[in-house]
């Protein structure tokens, strides 16, 4: 029998799973840097589970998808779409944003596998934003047409960031100078904890000694390091205004998630934290954006089973 599968292609990591018709199962994880082919990697998931036949797939990649050639941001990965389909012996192969999966995964995720921060009530089929803090920062936006859900797809990550307060204008100075121009993924991204920690450590005047973003969550959340907890509470602001204009941009009454691989990792902060204060803080525009709800996922696998949803309502149609 026939089967379809779908992956989950990160700047580290590459999730593998087969599809069924509740979701996805036998789920597999591997490190991107221990093949140096996606196609590899592939094969080897194909090599784990010898009672399966895949025939469809869809992968969903940190990267634009823009033609044949598919290559990766944040990584060494990059193939063509039609030779790897023929490698894999595949009849149909479908590759998408890596966001563009997370989108679709929203309207399929049930409350149990969602962490709401703050107020708001969704509306039934409205417009809906996902952004994700992780190697990177993706964005993406999801709409219903008479066709089903349809994402509308950018790079909204490498938007530019914009300062809200004294202490966004420090770190915003700092990239400045270091970078040249602040994208929004130099803030909200493993990086990006890391450039604002540095920043406010130097603005401080003290020594910056965490070189790794892991460090710097756990010395906020063990309260070792009151310039890490500086850090990841001006992260969530961050985030806050930045959902905020998300939210702005598309009338998103469905609902904003936050999605990536940091902020699952402190819940709780988060939701104590000014994130949602800096999402409505929107001047005369507060009412426009306060009745709009805003999510954690909560759900490790969302990427996978949004990959599943479109693979399923695309080979359907």
């Amino acid at each position: 029998m026939s089967e379809q599968f779908v992956a989950d292609v990160g700047g580290t990591n590459i999730r593998v799973a087969r599809v069924t018709p509740e979701g996805v199962s036998d789920i597999k994880k591997y490190m991107c840097n221990d093949f140096d082919t996606i196609a590899l990697a592939l094969q080897q998931y194909f090599s784990e589970t010898p009672e399966y036949t895949f025939t469809q797939g869809c992968i969903a990649i940190a990267c634009p998808v823009l033609g044949d050639q598919v290559t990766m941001t944040n990584h060494s990965w990059s193939f063509s779409q039609s030779a790897l389909k023929s490698e894999l012996s595949l009849t149909d192969l479908y590759v998408i944003n890596d966001f563009t999966a997370v989108a679709h995964s929203l309207p399929v995720l049930t409350e149990s596998q969602l962490i709401q921060v703050g107020s708001g009530t969704p509306v039934d089929k409205g417009n809906i934003a996902v952004f994700g803090p992780g190697t990177g920062l993706g964005v993406e936006h999801i709409t219903m047409t008479s066709s089903g859900w349809q994402t509308l797809d950018g790079e909204g990550g490498h938007v530019d960031f914009a300062p809200v307060d004294e202490a966004d204008i420090v770190v915003w100075r700092y990239l400045l100078d270091k970078l040249g121009r602040v994208s929004a993924e130099e803030v909200m991204s493993g990086r990006g904890l890391l450039n604002i920690y540095t920043a406010l450590a130097l603005d401080a005047g003290k020594p910056a000694t965490f070189n790794e973003p892991a460090e710097v969550t756990q010395a906020a959340l063990d309260g070792s390091c009151e310039v890490a907890l500086s850090a990841l509470n001006q992260f969530c602001r961050v985030m806050g205004s930045f959902a905020g204009n998300l939210a702005l941009n598309m009338a998103t009454t469905g609902g904003i998630f936050i999605g990536g691989g940091i902020a699952g990792r402190f819940p709780e902060f988060l939701q104590s934290s000014d994130f949602r204060s800096r999402f409505e803080g929107k001047g005369h525009m507060k009412s426009y954006v306060q009745d709009i709800p805003t999510y954690l996922i909560a759900e490790p696998d969302h990427g996978l089973l949004g990959a599943a949803a479109y693979l399923k309502q695309t080979t359907a149609s």
